[in-house]
């Protein structure tokens, strides 16, 4: 493997961290600092790959000549864009929401090369949500507290049992790192996972 630029994850997700370690490649992680307010009329899906991008170059700003992902996801629920709730009673109607409905997870990704190349996705995935009665998020919210979570449910933990049906190109792209598609980028980018398939 001839990977000679470093290569930096710009997430403080251990989730995206784990992901990432499942290709064997040696990386950093760097938190980047970028505001997430959505723009006036900005739909959910731009809103991701707008972030994805804002958070690539912000690492990327800090430490050139790296290769560098930045990524983002965004809940859709009715067109609108779902934030993070941050506290129970916010989480509590999110989820009241989303009962019996279909969301999209919108999972972008942005991979900048060590020379300033930019390439970017996104991942749709469709979640149709089981009916969620009121004691049964609450019993969730209490066990999980998933207050820092788009939409309050952590696909990745205890929140899968609020999911009846799960649809994406890329099993990988719920949990916010599409790694069929990073495969290809980081290709592109000059950093081979399994240098004999590309």
């Amino acid at each position: 493997m001839d990977n000679k630029a470093a290569l930096i994850l710009g997430s403080s997700s251990p989730f995206r961290r784990e992901l990432l370690e499942r290709l064997q490649i040696p990386f950093t992680t760097c938190s980047p600092d970028v505001d997430e307010t959505p723009l006036k009329g900005e739909s959910p899906k731009d809103l991701s790959l707008r972030l994805s991008v804002l958070k690539a170059q912000a690492v990327a700003a800090q430490h050139p000549h790296c290769v560098v992902i930045g990524c983002d996801q965004v809940l859709e629920l009715n067109g609108r864009p779902v934030g993070k709730p941050g506290n129970f009673e916010n989480a509590f109607k999110q989820l009241s929401e989303m009962s019996g409905q279909t969301v999209t997870f919108h999972s972008a990704m942005t991979v900048i090369d060590a020379k300033g190349n930019l390439q970017s996705t996104v991942v749709p995935t469709f979640i149709r949500m089981r009916n969620l009665p009121p004691e049964g998020i609450r019993e969730y919210l209490e066990r999980e507290k998933p207050f820092n979570c788009a939409g309050s449910a952590k696909i990745e933990k205890l929140g899968i049992a609020l999911v009846a049906e799960c649809k994406s190109d890329d099993p990988t792209a719920i949990i916010g790192l599409p790694l069929i598609e990073l495969t290809t980028m980081l290709a592109q980018a000059g950093i081979h996972v399994l240098p004999e398939l590309n």
